[in-house]
């Protein structure tokens, strides 16, 4: 089965070429173009920026990653849960004392102190009530501090974590901007979409040492300089494709893991790349039996 793409790989990510090019510095409200970017159709120099302006908005939200303060892995057992020292679990932020945090049987249960003035998926529970993780699809949503910071349960390879988020995070308030290449035509690619035999998986390696078996609907397939190159493609379960590589440039002048992210619908819709917190996929040429198969999942 083969369907048609475009797909948009940024410049400065992928091109060796790049690592000489100044990036352009963007604005938190958006990012300023280039005036070597007017080389560029403007139609892809207004899709890109829109889309760049666009994931700015979305860092800045005030539960989006740049509020992100800390990662607690659960062990079995009950804990005191809070922000003071002599808390089993101490978060970083939040009141000195939540309550007590349980692990049982796959299960994490909260059971709070009134005086700490918690909301549970916006209402204030009058005693032990079960987290779902984010696993679920609709993970529980733990707030404090008038709303402004919280937790959600994550779970990762059956394992069970509170992800914790300020809007108060030096990380969000302190956010200048993003700095990116100019907007290169040259990178961007009509591609072709083969896929994999149903339930295809690829393993990927974790963060925390782990591999997991993700679904491997395909792979996407573009030629550059003559030569065809393809990338397997991830299937998260939100519709769209992900697809994951890094460079010479990446911990130079790209970020320092070395991580690009696209993502596309395989339906003809433009793809574009971003930087993650998801190492990495290399270029291989389209002929090799060798699976693309190097990455680390964001787990934060």
């Amino acid at each position: 089965m083969r369907k048609s793409l475009n797909i948009l790989l940024a410049a400065g990510l992928l091109s060796v070429a790049a690592c000489s090019q100044k990036p352009v510095t963007s604005s938190v409200a958006g990012a300023d173009v280039a005036d070597s970017a007017d080389a560029a159709p403007k139609s892809l120099v207004d899709e890109t920026m829109a889309w760049r302006e666009g994931r700015v908005e979305r860092l800045k939200r005030t539960n989006g990653w740049l509020s992100l303060v800390g990662l607690h892995w659960l062990e079995p057992g009950d804990h005191s849960l809070g922000s003071a020292d002599d808390n089993d679990v101490q978060l970083t932020t939040g009141p000195a004392h939540i309550g007590r945090i349980r692990l049982a049987d796959g299960k994490v249960t909260l059971t709070p102190q009134a005086e700490a003035g918690i909301t549970v998926d916006g209402m204030t529970p009058d005693g032990p009530v079960e987290l779902a993780p984010d696993s679920s699809g609709t993970p529980s949503q733990v707030a404090f501090d008038g709303q402004e910071a919280g937790f959600t349960v994550i779970e990762r390879s059956g394992r069970l974590g509170l992800r914790v988020k300020d809007a108060e995070a030096k990380t969000r308030t302190g956010f200048l901007g993003i700095d990116y290449f100019d907007v290169t035509p040259e990178w961007r690619f009509d591609a072709r979409f083969e896929a994999h035999p149903p339930g295809q998986t690829i393993k990927i390696a974790s963060v925390i040492n782990t591999l997991d078996d993700m679904a491997n609907p395909g792979r996407v397939i573009f030629t550059k300089d003559g030569q065809e190159y393809s990338l397997e493609a991830v299937d998260e379960g939100d519709g769209e494709l992900f697809l994951i590589f890094a460079d010479r440039t990446s911990g130079k002048t790209t970020y320092g893991p070395g991580v690009s992210s696209t993502r596309t619908s395989g339906r003809g819709r433009s793809t574009r790349s971003s930087t993650s917190t998801r190492p990495t996929t290399r270029l291989v040429p389209s002929t090799s039996t060798r699976p693309v198969r190097c990455r680390r999942r964001r787990i934060a």
